[in-house]
């Protein structure tokens, strides 16, 4: 890769890690300053883009660096949840961290390979959904395995609450602006 390749890829990449912070700060600002009915994860759109546009291994970066603002917000910001995502908080433990960061990884390296297989339309629609279904069906999977013992209601109800509210807004939005941005970005790049 020469040089301007090289300088222009490390400048996009801050341009989508710049992305995900905005977009973190404003959705905790509108998250804290209206009762919605869900609060959808929108900060893994630019790491399922950043996949599919960079490959896995920028992806997966993105993708920690989002686990890590995870453990950040829920060590600042104490919810009843927080201990699932932040060791710093009340019961929280080395598990949290597992459960912070693996699931935000793995957001950067699947739809990298779905989009790479069909490489159209669908295969970004697919990528978003995927990519986002990587985020809750990990996240799920790390609570329910980890801390279902910690958790006094019924967890299963709890998780079946969070999916079909959140899940699937995260999902709409995630294979729309996935679908958008990538053709302009892919663009863009050349």
């Amino acid at each position: 890769m020469n040089r301007k390749n090289k300088s222009q890829k490390v400048a996009q990449t801050a341009l989508l890690l710049a992305t995900m912070v905005v977009i973190e700060f404003v959705s905790q600002i509108v998250f804290a300053t209206f009762a919605l009915p869900i609060k959808p994860t929108l900060t893994m759109i630019p790491v399922i883009i950043a996949s599919i546009i960079y490959g896995p291994q920028i992806g997966a970066s993105l993708g920690g660096f989002m686990g890590i603002m995870s453990i950040i917000r829920n060590s600042i910001i104490l919810l009843p949840t927080s201990y699932l995502f932040s060791p710093f908080a009340p019961n929280g433990s080395w598990r949290s961290v597992i459960v912070a960061l693996i699931p935000r990884i793995l957001i950067g390296i699947f739809p990298y390979f779905i989009y790479k297989a069909m490489q159209n339309k669908a295969g970004l629609i697919l990528s978003g959904i995927i990519g986002s279904l990587t985020n809750t069906i990990f996240v799920f999977l790390g609570i329910y395995l980890l801390f279902s013992g910690v958790y006094t209601g019924n967890i299963q109800h709890l998780l079946a609450a969070v999916f079909t509210t959140n899940a699937l807004a995260e999902m709409i939005i995630a294979a729309l602006l996935t679908t958008a941005s990538v053709p302009v970005l892919q663009r863009l790049k050349k």
